[in-house]
């Protein structure tokens, strides 16, 4: 069984990103279904969010797409550049109205070198990614799809992080989450029709999430 975890963002709000005086950056708005950065473009940049969503996608040779991940204020990507990655990886497409702060490779490194708040919070970020990439693994090969299906919800609304559950989502589509969890849209309308009749999710556009979501991922 898997169940969400706390795990500190180093930055847990956008309020408290560094000021530009630490960090150089520039602030970009993208509107709902932006393509922010595609697979297979130059890398040259980390992004920031600030507000709003951001949706992760692969797509294979053959055209078959895949979510790997869905992001929200105060997470990064696009940090495969400073590895020397010279593409990016994956296709990043706003999911809602939202705000990034772009910040080039050069002054990313200089500010991971020169800044050691930033640097130990960066570092910090990155690690608590690394175990969610193994949780997620973890939660494909032994859990259900009724359970992988809430564990994303509660994810989603950043249960078991630092402060407060975001209870109310913005509009999600049923093929996003089937794409996020491994399985077809129809299984995920079936479970989202049971959870809301269970009274553990209520949705009209948004979706809000209850508490009583993490029996779910709870009963054996």
């Amino acid at each position: 069984m898997n169940t969400p975890h706390k795990h500190e963002k180093p930055v847990p709000s956008p309020s408290t990103f560094p000021s530009s005086s630490v960090v150089k950056r520039n602030r970009v708005e993208y509107k709902t279904n932006a393509r922010i950065v595609t697979q297979g473009d130059a890398s040259k940049h980390v992004l920031y969010i600030q507000e709003g969503g951001v949706r992760l996608s692969v797509v294979n040779e053959v055209g078959k797409e895949a979510v790997i991940a869905v992001l929200g204020p105060g997470d990064f990507f696009g940090e495969g550049c400073m590895s020397g990655l010279p593409f990016r990886m994956s296709t990043a497409t706003a999911i809602m109205g939202t705000s990034a702060l772009i910040i080039a490779k050069s002054e990313m490194i200089r500010a991971l070198r020169a800044e050691h708040t930033f640097s130990d919070r960066f570092i910090a970020y990155m690690l608590s990614r690394n175990i969610r990439v193994e949780e997620d693994l973890i939660d494909q090969l032994f859990n259900s799809t009724e359970k992988r299906l809430a564990r994303t919800l509660l994810l989603l609304a950043s249960y078991g992080n630092q402060g407060q559950p975001q209870k109310t989502l913005p509009k999600i589509s049923q093929e996003v989450l089937a794409g996020m969890i491994g399985t077809t849209r129809p299984r995920v309308n079936v479970f989202m029709n049971k959870f809301r009749k269970l009274g553990f999710i209520k949705y009209n556009g948004s979706i809000h999430i209850n508490n009583s979501l993490l029996s779910v991922i709870l009963h054996e």
